[in-house]
């Protein structure tokens, strides 16, 4: 039979011993705050660490996103310079105003641009493009620095001469492009007479505008009325002429008036008649082909206007009285005087700014020496 082992109670020696050892033998682990399970407490130092990344992530991640809200909202306004490949831009995205540009100015802005860079970006619109293309823009402003910049490649072949700084506007209604276009030009350089006319009739055969008239008042909006009137007359020239007249940006604006004054009394078919007679080598040339035939038609009576019912010629036209004469389109002309010196007062429902320009440039050409 085996001998039951005796159990003895350990002295205290005994558990200082073993206590010592278990102490050596396992890691210390920090005080627990009172009543909280060890699991609870873990738990509760993750949920600390966690929410504190979190709100740094957070506010990150706001600053990200009114960094991007606000770039967004720029790029959609058009205040981001971008730079962009000189062959993604189409100049001949929108008809141009500007008709003729002086070589010596080109030369001189290219010069400026190979020195200096370009100061000013232009402005384009994005367009869409093709299938399998890249991205294609139109031109709103800045054809000629567009026109110098692309010189300078071909001439230097450049790399810095094959992306220009643009800003990508909105797309913008037709009628605000044009307007856009011309206010640059008309702040930039004069535009011509005629390139006014012919850039009305073109925005409204283009439907940028319901005709001419409405064109010609949104365009030159700030102009005075008498500007808008000779607006009016040169788009008519372009009109009726516009494909004969090879020197049309040379017409000045007495002669302008003269003429789109013949158009409107039914000149259309004997001016081109006249131009048609030779091909004029210069603008004086083409001005000597015209002016005969304006002066037949001034100096002779009025034709019924045409279209509508002919009108019957006024009875007692010719002088009326020694300070009254009575025109042969109806137009009354009477002559006073008063302490300040002559008065010439005209009545007449054909009577327009048109007209009343044309008149008062002919009156200054007789008073001038």
């Amino acid at each position: 039979m085996a001998k039951r082992r005796r159990l003895e109670t350990p002295s205290s020696a005994d558990l200082d011993r073993i206590e010592e050892q278990f102490r050596s033998e396992t890691f210390e682990r920090p005080a627990l705050g009172r009543g909280i399970a060890p699991i609870a407490q873990v738990a509760a130092d993750s949920a600390a660490l966690t929410s504190a990344e979190s709100t740094e992530s957070r506010a990150a991640r706001a600053r990200a996103e009114a960094d991007a809200a606000r770039l967004h909202a720029a790029q959609k306004q058009g205040l981001l310079i971008v730079e962009l490949p000189i062959g993604q831009i189409d100049e001949a995205a929108m008809i141009r105003d500007r008709m003729v540009m002086s070589e010596e100015d080109m030369q001189e802005l290219r010069l400026s641009i190979a020195a200096h860079g370009l100061r000013l970006p232009i402005e384009v619109f994005e367009m869409e493009a093709p299938e399998g293309q890249g991205p294609r823009y139109g031109l709103l402003s800045g054809y000629r620095r567009l026109q110098a910049v692309r010189a300078l490649y071909e001439l230097t072949q450049a790399e810095k001469h094959s992306r220009i700084r643009a800003l990508i506007r909105p797309r913008t209604q037709a009628d605000e492009a044009f307007v856009a276009m011309v206010e640059e030009n008309e702040v930039r350089e004069e535009l011509s007479h005629f390139e006014r006319g012919r850039i009305a009739v073109i925005a409204a055969n283009q439907g940028a505008f319901a005709n001419t008239e409405d064109a010609v008042n949104k365009l030159f909006a700030t102009g005075s009325k008498a500007k808008r009137s000779k607006v009016r007359s040169f788009a008519l020239i372009f009109e009726e002429l516009g494909d004969m007249l090879r020197f049309p940006e040379a017409l000045t604006e007495r002669r302008g008036l003269r003429l789109s004054a013949a158009l409107r009394n039914g000149a259309e078919a004997r001016l081109r008649q006249a131009l048609s007679v030779r091909v004029p080598a210069d603008a004086e040339e083409e001005w000597a082909l015209i002016e005969p035939l304006l002066q037949a038609l001034e100096s002779a009576p009025r034709e019924p206007s045409r279209g509508g019912r002919p009108r019957s010629r006024p009875e007692g036209y010719g002088w009326i009285d020694d300070m009254t004469i009575r025109t042969t389109s109806g137009i009354l002309i009477r002559r006073a005087r008063d302490g300040k010196g002559h008065i010439l007062r005209l009545e007449g429902s054909l009577l327009d700014d048109a007209l009343m320009e044309s008149l008062m440039l002919e009156i200054r050409a007789l008073l001038e020496k």
